[in-house]
């Protein structure tokens, strides 16, 4: 098999959502989608086809469990919800849960689930990260932080700024000058893992969860993360966070408990929640990462915004593997971290 025909058969041995090919099985006489779930053919008995019109043409029948000379459901529910993002993005003010689920023509409850099966967030929270993304991208800009806060689309400076640090993590004029004068306090600690741990915080939660075999390149890593933050030693402020970081790394107990103040773009944010769908004990490829989330083509960005995650354990990117089974890469600690990780879990759970 060529590149894409190896890209192709592998969309189908994982039941991919892919509306870009169809294929034939000979030995059948019928052509499918992707995601069909009947059983899977031998790779020497499967053709591609472009269309379901040049599949039909080369003398095979549409199969009747995934009906491909029909409209893709999955395309149409994806659709659905596409639309949805726009009024989202775009309607002043949002249209709240009942208004959307009624457009897409499904219940509330329904359309609730859909939309966080496909775009990783509820509505709400895509609608937030979106307004907080386009604030941020703003502030920088603006003649005043008046003016970018109703441009986001924010109805009211006063609500805005009742929750500017959950959005921000700093005040307005603070973030418009690039997060001067940001306090962040850092704590140091031995663990068992990787050798030493950092964890730092805010005043609403951990922003950074840091692996690795020396303290140095950990605070390092911490002052490029936040360039503009003001770093200060905090041992005893940070200790129940620390003992509940370290328990977690070091024993693997719930980070349930953990408040974490991490801040990334909508599709960061996609990825992370998806992350933390995640079970103990079970790994996910970045390939079935980017289909859980509703963008099968975006692996490469998937694993990018994995890399990204700030805070080890607590979003478990390290219960993402490569397709062929092989560990990747891991930024806190490396393979070896990875793997001790997924084996303490698999023990915990009696895998």
């Amino acid at each position: 098999m060529n590149t894409l025909q190896e890209r192709r058969w592998q969309a189908i041995a994982q039941r991919q959502h892919d509306d870009t090919f169809f294929y034939s099985v000979k030995t059948t006489g019928v052509y499918c989608r992707p995601s069909c779930a009947a059983r899977l053919a031998r790779p020497e008995n499967v053709a591609f086809h472009d269309s379901a019109e040049q599949a039909e043409a080369a003398g095979f029948r549409p199969c009747k469990r995934c009906k491909p000379d029909q409209q893709d459901p999955h395309r149409l529910r994806a659709e659905l919800v596409e639309r949805a993002c726009r009024r989202l993005e775009e309607s002043e003010p949002p249209p709240d849960l009942k208004e959307l689920a009624a457009q897409a023509g499904l219940s509330p409850f329904h359309f609730h689930r859909l939309f966080k099966q496909l775009v990783g967030l509820t509505p709400k929270q895509y609608e937030r990260a979106r307004r907080a993304e386009r604030l941020r991208a703003g502030l920088a800009g603006a003649e005043s932080v008046t003016e970018a806060i109703f441009e986001a689309g924010y109805q009211s400076s006063s609500r805005f700024y009742e929750n500017s640090r959950e959005i921000l993590g700093m005040s307005p004029s603070h973030f418009k000058k690039g997060g001067e004068n940001r306090r962040l306090g850092y704590c140091l600690r031995p663990c068992r893992l990787s050798g030493w741990m950092l964890v730092a915080a805010s005043e609403t939660g951990i922003c950074g969860i840091f692996l690795g075999d020396r303290p140095e390149p950990l605070v390092e890593e911490l002052r490029r993360r936040f360039t503009h933050a003001e770093l200060v030693p905090a041992e005893d402020a940070l200790e129940a966070w620390v003992q509940a970081a370290l328990a977690m790394v070091d024993a693997g107990e719930s980070a349930l408990e953990l408040p974490l103040d991490v801040r990334g773009t909508v599709f960061q944010h996609q990825v992370w929640e998806a992350l933390r769908s995640i079970a103990p004990g079970e790994t996910r490829t970045y390939t079935q990462l980017a289909s859980q989330i509703g963008r099968p083509r975006a692996v490469r960005a998937v694993a990018a915004a994995c890399a990204a995650n700030p805070v080890a354990v607590a979003i478990p990117c390290h219960r993402v593997i490569r397709a062929d089974g092989s560990l990747a890469g891991y930024a806190w600690g490396g393979p070896e971290v990875k793997r001790a990780l997924l084996q303490r879990e698999a023990r915990q759970q009696g895998f």
